[in-house]
């Protein structure tokens, strides 16, 4: 089945130097991006990290320093990229937790100012795992029928995302096919940044989920304790963190708007009539 989309959509992997969001590089990506007319197009890069690979990494993806040492750096690549995501929702596998949050903290060290705002993610992970609780080769094999060869790769693992992902809705009649709706069941919990640093609660309200703070709005800790937000602000968190907090701050600080005598009085008014 293929997707029924209303925007484009980016499928895509990192290969990195570890699993630590905050500190590690990338040092391959891979971008399948699908247009809702059913045109594709992609691109791999591999990527100077500028920090060692260590052996461990290298152990899995196959990619060693000597072989990235005269690639560009993810700086030099970052606008090429920005502009191929710029217009397009993202999917991956482990993406929510990993790739997307990753490549956002590329982005943000490139100086380019990533968010999430008006586009959805699909990690077609969590629709395996909820499914059939499976790795991405046994995925490719229980719904492609086919081996992956290449895993560890970044376009290998891009494209079987992709195969994947289709097969999926083939399967399963009960899951939607829209963005929208994958978007949500591939969806742990509600996320305000992609560390789950900070939540949402049922209201909506951005809520601390770790330290003595956890589960007050981050608003109100602010109010209480505008220190908390300098000890974040200059600790090892994510930069998206940080950038999520700052935009919360900003939000707090900005002035409220003053009603004039006209506005006071349709108010009025409107409260008047829903009485009758």
């Amino acid at each position: 089945m293929e997707l029924n989309l209303t925007k484009p959509i980016v499928f895509f992997d990192l290969e990195t130097t570890g699993i630590n969001i905050a500190t590690d590089r990338v040092v391959e990506l891979s971008i399948l991006k699908i247009y809702p007319n059913g045109n594709k197009e992609s691109k791999t890069w591999l990527v100077n990290p500028e920090i060692e690979i260590p052996a461990e990494a290298t152990a899995v993806h196959g990619i060693t320093n000597e072989k990235v040492v005269n690639e560009p750096t993810f700086k030099e690549l970052a606008t090429k990229i920005n502009d191929m995501i710029a217009d397009a929702d993202l999917a991956g596998f482990n993406s929510n937790r990993f790739d997307i949050p990753l490549l956002a903290e590329e982005l943000l060290r490139a100086n380019i100012d990533f968010d999430m705002e008006n586009r959805k993610a699909i990690d077609v992970q969590v629709i395996f795992h909820k499914k059939e609780q499976r790795t991405l080769s046994a995925g490719y094999k229980f719904y492609c029928g086919k081996d992956l060869e290449g895993a560890h790769s970044a376009e290998a693992d891009t494209m079987a995302t992709y195969e994947i992902l289709k097969a999926q809705l083939d399967k399963y009649e009960d899951i939607e096919n829209s963005v929208d709706a994958l978007s949500e069941f591939s969806s742990h919990s509600q996320r305000a940044d992609f560390a789950g640093f900070i939540l949402f609660n049922e209201d909506k309200q951005e809520i601390f989920s770790f330290g003595k703070y956890k589960g007050r709005t981050v608003q109100e800790v602010l109010k209480e304790n505008p220190g908390y937000y300098s000890w974040i602000q200059n600790a090892d968190f994510p930069l998206y963190t940080k950038k999520v907090l700052r935009q919360i701050k900003e939000k707090l600080n900005k002035p409220k708007k003053v009603m004039s005598d006209d506005e006071k009085l349709k108010a009025l008014q409107a409260k008047f009539n829903a009485k009758l």
